[in-house]
């Protein structure tokens, strides 16, 4: 049976796109997730809704609790997770509104909890497809369809925050062949391979963080009017996907 988490914000914690939303609270072995679960249906197919930043978007990355929220998704029956996430670009074809399917991460975090087995048991989890290959494809099949300007099979870069990036590593990261950047991505899409999650992520792209000559260097204020602008794409692609989604055995679930 298909249960889908969303995690994001930007309007994909209203209620309004789900039928019969009710709100559940869930304790977990973490701590608090970083909000309630707003849970519901679309299309038939039951929804759990997590805000990553909290209902006010007062958790600075660093602070969000990706263990308590993936366990709580988890532990609430999900077996796929559809996230959304803001992210600036590295690449001058991927303009401020586009929407990125990523298919690869860099790590560039530094202080986060990043596996659930730190504690008795070791266990070395496989990476080399860290986001479902089942769900990009559908995400990318459908933006064609409803004709969003999307880029598949990029790598996105998450870092520390909450500061933004120095010219210089914004041009480190792309002669790493980074495409987008963000703060959220790591450890969320790891923690849900851990626990045998479907994960893929639909990243917003809202500015091209600090690299590009003559560009005005990236704001919060400019990612927040981009993506408020854009969330109705993230939500449509959402709407049309869930009802799609279909149980499957891949790498994910192994």
């Amino acid at each position: 049976m298909v249960k889908v988490g969303i995690i994001g914000g930007s309007g994909l914690d209203d209620p309004d796109i789900l039928k019969n939303p009710s709100e559940v609270t869930i304790n977990t072995p973490y701590g608090n997730p970083s909000s309630v679960l707003m849970c519901g249906s679309i299309s038939g197919v039951d929804v759990a809704i997590l805000a990553r930043h909290g209902k006010d978007h007062s958790i600075l990355p660093t602070g969000v609790n990706f263990r308590a929220n993936i366990w709580a998704l988890k532990e609430h029956g999900c077996t796929h997770i559809l996230a959304a996430t803001a992210v600036g670009s590295l690449r001058e074809e991927i303009a401020p509104g586009h929407l990125v399917f990523p298919g690869q991460f860099i790590d560039f975090t530094k202080k986060r909890e990043t596996t659930f087995f730190d504690e008795d048991v070791v266990v070395h989890t496989p990476m080399a497809e860290p986001f479902c290959p089942n769900l990009r494809r559908l995400f990318a099949a459908t933006a064609r369809d409803l004709d969003l300007l999307h880029h598949t099979d990029k790598t996105v870069i998450t870092i520390e925050g909450p500061r933004f990036s120095t010219r210089a590593e914004s041009h480190m990261f792309r002669s790493w062949n980074a495409d987008v950047i963000n703060m959220s991505t790591v450890p969320e899409v790891n923690l849900a391979r851990e626990k045998k999650i479907h994960y893929a992520s639909v990243a917003m792209s809202t500015d091209y963080d600090c690299w590009r000559e003559g560009e005005e260097s990236v704001t919060w204020e400019m990612i927040l009017e981009t993506m408020q602008q854009n969330a109705d794409k993230v939500i449509k692609l959402f709407l049309d996907v869930i009802p799609k989604i279909e149980a499957y055995d891949d790498v994910c679930a192994r």
